[in-house]
């Protein structure tokens, strides 16, 4: 397979990102405590990455079948050992980051200790905590014969320990987590010092094996795979599609290890030990110099949180200035599309919306599709109210949407008891739209009015994720809308629409027909020109037409803040498009494609990356803007953002990304 320089692979991408999102961490222009929370990102992220995207490949190497990434011709294996590699170089840059940051802390007041640094008043306090309250509730295991080696659960630290005895060496394990410790141990003699729980057990060891002399101790975590979806053989004991998704949330705990985390040296003995029991290559273990798991940056935030310097600005949500407070919502779509652009608009007149739906007389029905929502949801709320008020409340609810399963479980059972009629989609496809349509009756005539996203109905998010929510009562939308729910209620795919775009049989098809408009208008001497927002690019049949477009001369600005697929600036291929990833206070999340310049430019909001699980093998909905006004204000934002020269990488030729320079005056798209 010959490769072309065009393109980079997705896994490698996407350790690219994170590596943006750790040198925000390591920003001294950022302050303190958002560095604090970057570095807990970057962290969490990897725990994700490796659950998910590394899962999937360490399963592929069993398949008889070599199955080779479609861009770049790379193995599963190959991806692998790319991986590995590149995650090594990226945590011993945390660690050093790590520690700058502790030190930053240090001086602010705030101290995260070992027992070296604590004096011998505090010694004794902590081993009486540790008898006290830590003691009692251990569970220590010495490994043997009868006592084989534990099921470690994913992302839990746990203590190991050699004990030697006069004849032989023992492997002991003692989790450090239960739920019930806290895990920063404050200090008496200075109420900003804590101690690390696990580091507090780790001290203790010789304590709780008394019996033993300890030869080496470490901490240890573990990430499993968690790339495990429902198929066919989840159907075949007859259970519900509920119940189903109960029996995955099992079975994913118990997945196999993929990653080992380990924090101060270990014997290679240990490790080999901890290789063999776990099935883990060499490859697959990592030293930490830095604490296993950075959660507790958060009681670090509040402690310091009287420190408004060490702190982004606080920013409030405005209630749009395009909705009179006290008109009705309904009324006010019906004179004209408003836009909502979080976090920037508060969330709150669609609520109000929902509320005003719930309560109205003339309102017969409201359909929704939930994918993600917070977990003490108003949204949710709202849509039990509608139902208990006697109106209609059809919501589409994602199971399979990865790691919500548990929180969207709950509100389904607690909606179909308030009478709401719950749905769960398409079998094997995944509903990611944003969409809803709330239907009434005015003097006879039915009448609609439908909201359409790039981001989901969670009002936590909306906080921080930065998306866009038309709510509109334009009839030819409503008409489309509605027809996208009613086939998602049949299983079916809507096959041809005259203004949304609809995957997975209406997006990707439509998409390439206005690259090629695009083109033509080059080849006839006139200017060609695309805007892509997204969080990711990796469609190869869209990057091969972007790659063509390029070619024929039309400029293409693209802002992907995570994966891309694509190498931009690649001379004689694809140096007419530019590539910008923004990643700064907000989480660039929505999405928004432009074709054609002003005025003549179609400009749409979308549910959907142009990646292929988006466009071919998922429910997804692309709404065009028509209103010139809301035209206007996302062509601004979008102007911004090419502009920001404050929070945006540039990628160059060789796929890397480097910060924009700042030549005049600081563009930060997010805070203009």
């Amino acid at each position: 397979m010959k490769v072309s320089k065009c393109y980079d692979n997705r896994e490698l991408s996407w350790l690219k990102f994170n590596k943006r999102v750790l040198q925000l961490a390591g920003d001294k222009n950022t302050p303190l405590c958002e560095r604090l929370s970057f570095a807990n990102i970057f962290s969490s992220n990897l725990d994700e990455f490796y659950m998910v995207r590394v899962g999937s490949l360490y399963d592929q190497t069993f398949l008889q079948k070599i199955k080779k990434d479609n861009k770049t011709g790379m193995t599963a294996r190959e991806q692998l050992t790319c991986i590995f590699a590149e995650t090594k170089k990226l945590l011993k840059e945390k660690d050093k980051i790590y520690e700058k940051l502790m030190c930053e802390v240090s001086k602010n007041g705030v101290n995260i200790v070992t027992f070296k640094e604590v004096n011998k008043e505090d010694c004794k306090y902590l081993e009486r905590y540790y008898k006290r309250s830590i003691k009692p509730l251990l569970s220590p295991q010495v490994i043997g014969k009868k006592s084989p080696f534990p099921f470690l659960n994913n992302k839990e630290i746990y203590a190991v320990a050699v004990l030697q005895t006069k004849n032989t060496e023992k492997l002991c394990i003692v989790p450090c987590s239960n739920g019930v410790f806290e895990r920063l141990i404050p200090i008496p003699s200075d109420k900003n010092k804590y101690m690390l729980v696990e580091e507090l057990i780790l001290y203790f060891m010789s304590d709780i094996f008394d019996k033993y002399t300890i030869k080496s101790k470490s901490l240890i975590r573990i990430i499993r795979n968690a790339d495990i979806d429902i198929d066919e053989d989840f159907y075949d004991n007859g259970s519900s599609y509920r119940e189903s998704m109960e029996t995955l949330l099992k079975v994913r705990k118990k997945l196999s290890p993929v990653k080992m985390d380990y924090y101060r040296p270990l014997d290679e003995k240990v490790i080999k030990a901890l290789c063999r029991e776990l099935e883990l290559k060499k490859e697959q273990i990592f030293l930490s110099e830095s604490p296993l798991e950075l959660s507790f940056a958060d009681k670090i935030k509040d402690v310091l949180r009287d420190k408004k310097e060490l702190f982004y600005p606080r920013m409030i949500p405005r209630i749009s200035p395009n909705i009179r407070e006290a008109a009705s919502m309904i009324q006010e779509i019906e004179k004209k599309d408003i836009l909502l652009s979080y976090p920037y608009d508060s969330m709150y007149p669609f609520i109000r919306l929902l509320k005003e739906a719930g309560t109205d007389q003339r309102v017969v029905s409201i359909k929704m599709t939930l994918y993600r929502v917070a977990k003490n949801s108003r949204i949710v709320e709202t849509l039990i109210e509608a139902a208990e008020n006697g109106k209609e409340v059809v919501v589409m609810v994602e199971l399979k949407a990865r790691f919500d399963e548990k929180n969207n479980l709950e509100w389904s059972r607690r909606m179909e008891d308030a009478g709401c009629r719950i749905i769960y989609g398409i079998d094997f496809v995944k509903v990611h739209s944003k969409i809803c349509l709330i239907s009434y009756s005015d003097n006879g005539e039915v009448k609609h009015i439908c909201q359409i996203g790039t981001g989901n109905y969670n009002e936590k998010t909306a906080k921080f994720y930065t998306d866009l929510s038309l709510m509109t009562a334009n009839i030819d939308i409503a008409k489309e809308v509605a027809e996208t729910f009613n086939k998602i209620c049949m299983e079916q795919f809507v096959e041809k629409t005259g203004h949304l775009l609809v995957a997975p049989r209406s997006l990707q098809n439509k998409i390439l027909n206005m690259i090629d408009e695009e083109i033509i208008k080059v080849k006839y001497g006139k200017r060609g020109y695309i805007g892509l927002k997204m969080n990711s690019l990796t469609d190869k049949t869209i990057i091969d037409k972007l790659i063509e477009a390029s070619k024929s001369g039309v400029r293409i600005d693209m802002v992907i803040r995570g994966i891309c697929c694509l190498v931009a600036g690649v001379k004689g291929e694809t140096e007419n498009i530019t590539v910008r990833s923004i990643v700064g206070r907000y989480l660039e999340h929505s999405r928004i494609y432009i074709f054609g310049e002003k005025p003549e430019d179609k400009i749409y909001i979308s549910s959907a990356d142009f990646m292929t699980r988006n466009t071919l093998r998922r429910v997804e909905v692309a709404a065009p803007i028509y209103d010139e006004s809301i035209k206007e204000k996302i062509r601004k934002l979008f102007d911004s953002l090419r502009k920001d020269n404050v929070n945006a990488l540039e990628m160059n030729a060789d796929g890397e990304y480097t910060k924009v320079e700042c030549y005049d005056e600081k563009i930060n798209s997010q805070e203009q």
